[in-house]
């Protein structure tokens, strides 16, 4: 790895950090970057999964404050570890080429969930109407599919997360958004856990992209406090119609 490429890892690390906190989909600019200084697709998104994890974690620091119940909050870990695990499962013992195809619908419908919350509450109804073992039940199966597709395939992993735990819970934008961080996190330690020992990770990349994911995710983080709920909320489905068209456009030219 030369200069050139490193600084391009590092920018991409810094750029990817930061809308991972704000919206989530940076790996969308991690994993080009990778592609682009010779990393094989397979080595090259377990590689990113790894990279971008830390700048989770920086997240969480920088949205602690706005996290919900942490009792409520730690019932929702094994969930989102088991899903996790099954979805590096996936990635490592079957064809991509099937969720590739899949993967851009997942992210527009999430997208349009978020764009539409209000009107599918009216439908689905409103969290603080249903029964708390409805509401319980809800929640839980939103965080074990969405860390499934985290452990697959990690880009938009936090559009998908906002989507549904913002159409489950009764909880501002901005504390749903300190959720999907910390969740995004555990996803992140999981499929390190895995991809680390089962997983074709080129370590020399993720030494030059994690610690910029740490001061992106953090700056991020302190942006969403700043943000008010409309425009947030604006970002998240901007970008993800954003990526979703991207990855769709990528699924069909492959």
């Amino acid at each position: 790895m030369n200069l050139t490429e490193a600084g391009l890892l590092l920018a991409a690390g810094l750029a990817a950090g930061t809308v991972n906190a704000v919206a989530g989909g940076g790996s969308l600019i991690t994993f080009p970057a990778l592609i682009a200084i010779g990393v094989p697709p397979v080595p090259a998104n377990v590689s990113n999964s790894v990279a971008v994890c830390p700048g989770y974690l920086a997240s969480v620091v920088g949205s602690r404050a706005d996290l919900p119940g942490r009792r409520n909050v730690v019932r929702l870990l094994p969930a989102a570890v088991l899903g996790a695990v099954a979805g590096c499962v996936l990635l490592l013992a079957t064809p991509a080429r099937a969720f590739e195809l899949v993967v851009p619908f997942l992210v527009l419908g999430a997208t349009t969930v978020l764009a539409f919350q209000t009107r599918l509450r009216r439908l689905v109804g409103h969290p603080r109407d249903l029964s708390p073992r409805r509401r319980t039940l809800a929640l839980q199966t939103m965080v074990a599919l969405g860390a499934v597709y985290g452990g697959y395939f990690g880009a938009a992993l936090g559009v998908m997360l906002v989507a549904g735990l913002a159409l489950v819970l009764d909880e501002s934008l901005a504390r749903v958004s300190a959720l999907k961080n910390l969740l995004s996190a555990v996803v992140g330690l999981t499929t390190v856990s895995v991809f680390a020992v089962f997983g074709p990770v080129n370590w020399a990349a993720v030494a030059v992209v994690a610690p910029a994911t740490i001061v992106g995710g953090y700056l991020g983080a302190r942006l969403v406090r700043r943000l008010p709920p409309t425009v947030l909320k604006a970002v998240i489905v901007v970008f993800g119609t954003a990526i979703g068209l991207v990855l769709l456009h990528r699924a069909l030219t492959a």
